[in-house]
């Protein structure tokens, strides 16, 4: 192909790009309009019926705050649990492989309350018996921070479903790619690094976006083991005042603010990647 021919093909995108909103990567997402409404609707409710509605989001202003914290750290553990154990189930060694994949097929086969029940309940009692019987003070006296407790629950939880996720964006590289990256003297660390999981990052971000979301969601099982939540706020306000539609209409358009939020970023992430190839 010509010069010419190699102009004129680059002259639409060169066009495109002078139009505000004319590239798909410009565009403003039609759902955000969506996210607007609710967020309205709930700044209407408050506004013109402050009882209860003002009343129900004062009472569980502290639980968004606690939910969206819950929720952030634990997805950045996740994440680093998930890169770990999806490197390990593509290991050579055939050791780590198989311990990984235990951790897997057992944490996928408990429900998630379960183990969100075991760690702040069943656990500690079993480490202040260690403690008597090694007699050490530290582990006696060990008393579960909730939120703690709950960030480590949500963590190995979906710790083993990200595993699954960064093993299938790893798989769906060629090896080509990492043959032609050793071939040029990278080593197998750097040819993850720098070819592998770039590449594997823009396949699986979509399911990434997905599980932070679900982990926004049920994040409120946390309520269970004593977490203040959003979920644990209206149950105690529902349960002082005794008025529990307009308790859980105004919690459930919360949570949904929240995640349609969530799931706009996720989506401007994912047209960033996309234009990123």
């Amino acid at each position: 192909m010509d010069s010419k021919s190699r102009l004129a093909g680059n002259a639409p995108e060169k066009i495109l790009s002078k139009i505000p909103g004319a590239r798909p990567e410009d565009r403003i997402d039609a759902w955000w309009g969506l996210f607007f409404a609710v967020v309205g609707l709930v700044l209407v409710l408050v506004l013109f019926w402050p009882d209860p509605y003002r009343r129900i989001l004062n009472f569980v202003a502290d639980g968004i705050l606690i939910t969206v914290v819950v929720t952030v750290v634990s997805f950045v553990l996740v994440v680093v649990v998930g890169l770990l154990g999806g490197l390990a189930r593509t290991a050579r060694n055939r050791y780590l492989r198989s311990f990984i994949s235990l951790y897997v097929e057992i944490i996928r086969g408990i429900p998630l309350l379960v183990q969100l029940i075991f760690w702040y309940y069943a656990l500690p009692p079993a480490i202040q018996g260690l403690g008597n019987l090694l007699s050490i003070v530290a582990l006696q006296n060990f008393a579960p921070d909730p939120v703690i407790m709950a960030i480590v629950g949500l963590t190995i939880g979906y710790g083993a479903y990200m595993t699954e996720v960064v093993r299938a964006g790893i798989q769906s590289v060629p090896k080509g790619q990492v043959e032609a990256a050793r071939s040029l003297g990278l080593t197998y660390r750097m040819a993850m690094q720098h070819v592998v999981l770039p590449q594997a990052f823009r396949t699986i971000l979509p399911a990434i976006g997905n599980e932070f979301i679900t982990l926004l969601k049920d994040s409120s099982l946390v309520s269970v083991v004593a977490v203040a939540d959003l979920t644990r706020r209206g149950r105690e306000f529902m349960s002082m005042t005794f008025i529990p539609f307009q308790t859980w209409i105004l919690v459930a358009l919360l949570y949904l603010i929240l995640t349609l939020f969530s799931a706009r970023v996720v989506s401007w992430l994912e047209k960033k990647a996309q234009v990123g190839r």
